[in-house]
């Protein structure tokens, strides 16, 4: 009788999201409707007012991509080794509302690409430890929910950042000025309630806290489950081109004028945060390291709208969507797969190699496709990059079978 109990007690326990991940979700609300509604114009900005060829922007576009993630592996170790992911996440958060601050003053490309890397770190540094914070908090069965729900409310805020600016701009023509002291207000909104309502959860496989804890060592995150995780999204991360990219081959098609580009980012946001949590479930239920690859074939969807020279709406519409459900298959999929990979105690460290992992390789991706569309011309190279990566989800399914099976944190 008392174990059936138990049985029902798990079971109404079952789907149940932790109040720490839901305000962790709303920070990560407020710190991207800040980051969003600037960002969402960087790509025309660069190059149709400044004058960036698409190689030059693919340059900028890798450093965007990629400075956050230079110090995203030491974000998670601090957060390992000082048993503190809260004030970890919070010094990243700080660092970008410090950036946020920085625009209202900035002036010329140079010192608003510098304020931009400084935000970028701020995000490295946050990421991994804020991640840790909801594998922490949430039971192992229902990882992929609860990395749904978190991403579903940050994906909010990004809808809303893009749809701030661009009425904002609607309102008052030119007032960028406008736009960023709304963002630097969001911005101190979201570093202000995690510092204040957000504690550090006790991981829910625990009654207690452990007696010792073990270790930080760096071998760790080499076991062989990691390294086969690492290597196939890395290499499917170099086959990921930015959503820049295909929102400014969506627009050279002329359906539409620039002055909606920054709507293009809701439109993704949009897909993101509707099919963040069924998502997210549905790894939970069938395996996550497949859907995180699986995942990849919306994106091969996405090239092909972008590529193929389809008259109407429907094909830019339908670029959107599938961008949002290739997000939606691996943002949060991915860190709830990589924390279960290694001990507790590395989980911030795990979930950050992970990601550096394939944000390195999206900058690199980035650099590497803007030559491409510098060579072929925007079509050819998204379909010339789609073909590869249709070739390479078979072997990245193959290698990473039964990575879900196997037990948490163990080597095998």
């Amino acid at each position: 009788m008392a174990r059936r109990r138990g049985r029902q007690a798990r079971r109404a326990r079952r789907g149940r999201v932790a109040p720490v991940v839901v305000t962790l979700g709303v920070v990560s609300l407020l710190t991207d409707i800040s980051s969003e509604s600037v960002a969402a114009v960087l790509p025309l900005y660069l190059t149709a007012v400044v004058g960036l060829s698409p190689a030059a922007y693919g340059v900028v576009d890798s450093l965007y991509q990629g400075v956050g993630a230079l110090v995203r592996v030491a974000g998670g170790w601090a957060a390992d080794r000082g048993g503190h992911p809260k004030w970890v996440a919070l010094a990243g958060y700080g660092i970008s509302c410090v950036a946020r601050l920085a625009l209202l003053v900035s002036a010329g490309l140079a010192t608003v690409a510098t304020v931009i890397a400084v935000d970028r770190v701020g995000k490295g540094i946050r990421t991994a430890p804020r991640d840790a914070m909801i594998s922490a908090a949430s039971a192992p069965e229902d990882l992929g929910h609860a990395f749904g729900v978190h991403r579903a409310l940050d994906t909010t805020g990004a809808v809303l950042g893009p749809l701030i600016a661009f009425a904002l701009l609607w309102w008052i023509p030119d007032g960028y000025t406008v736009v960023l002291v709304v963002s630097a207000g969001f911005a101190v909104l979201g570093l202000a309630l995690l510092g204040l309502l957000v504690d550090e959860p006790r991981p829910a496989s625990q009654a207690a806290p452990p007696a010792t804890a073990e270790p930080f060592r760096w071998r760790t995150l080499a076991n062989p489950r990691l390294r086969r995780l690492l290597l196939v999204t890395g290499g499917l991360g170099l086959l990921t081109v930015g959503d820049g990219f295909v929102y400014l081959a969506l627009l050279d098609r002329g359906e539409f004028a620039a002055h909606w580009f920054p709507l293009l980012y809701v439109g993704t946001n949009v897909a993101y945060l509707a099919l963040a949590v069924p998502l997210g479930q549905l790894a939970d239920r069938v395996g996550r390291a497949r859907v995180v690859v699986l995942g990849h074939a919306a994106l091969v969807g996405g090239y092909a709208c972008a590529a193929v020279p389809l008259p109407g709406a429907h094909a830019t519409i339908a670029a959107l969507v599938l961008l949002g459900t290739f997000y939606a298959a691996t943002d949060g999929v991915l860190a709830a797969l990589a924390g279960r990979l290694v001990p507790d105690s590395m989980r911030a460290s795990g979930i950050a190699s992970a990601q550096t992992t394939v944000a390195v390789a999206r900058m690199l991706s980035s650099t590497l496709f803007g030559l491409l569309w510098f060579a072929l011309g925007p079509g050819v190279a998204l379909i010339a990059v789609g073909a590869v990566l249709v070739v390479a989800l078979p072997v990245a399914l193959v290698m990473l079978r039964g990575l879900d099976e196997a037990g948490d944190g163990c080597a095998a």
